[in-house]
């Protein structure tokens, strides 16, 4: 699937760019991320994965919406990312962070997966990953 099979299922919308929403969705990431930090520290290894996977969501959707898009499903981000991937303007270990976080986040939430090691690869991602996704915003000149 691409964009634009993307946009005339109504996986993505196209929006006018917003820099609020983008600020919005950055801090919910920074948010996350503090979540995500706090239960890795205390052992929840469950929690840390789901709150560092928001908190990896957010920060994408931040992009998404600089962008002048809006996903209705989570894997359309991915979607936006492999564009940019493609294009060179993002490596792909930060698509694949992003595809590993979300899986991540699917077994500890469904099928009760999850462990110290993983939470902390997880982290370890999503400050990568975040990081690259403000970089991306701030530059301003990405285009899909």
């Amino acid at each position: 699937m691409d964009i634009r099979e993307c946009l005339e299922k109504g996986y993505l919308i196209r929006i006018r760019p917003d820099k609020k929403l983008v600020e919005k969705e950055i801090e919910e990431s920074r948010y996350d991320f503090e979540r995500a930090t706090d239960n890795l520290k205390k052992g929840d290894h469950k929690w840390s994965i789901i709150a560092g996977y928001y908190s990896m969501f957010h920060a994408a959707r931040a992009l998404l919406f600089s962008l002048g898009y809006k996903e209705k499903r989570h894997f359309a981000i991915n979607i936006i990312l492999e564009e940019l991937s493609k294009k060179g303007m993002l490596e792909n270990r930060h698509l694949n962070y992003f595809s590993s976080a979300m899986e991540a986040r699917e077994g500890a939430d469904y099928s009760y997966k999850y462990s110290e090691e993983r939470a902390e690869e997880l982290m370890e991602y999503a400050e990568k990953f975040i990081s690259e996704m403000k970089k991306l915003i701030l530059a301003g000149n990405t285009k899909t």
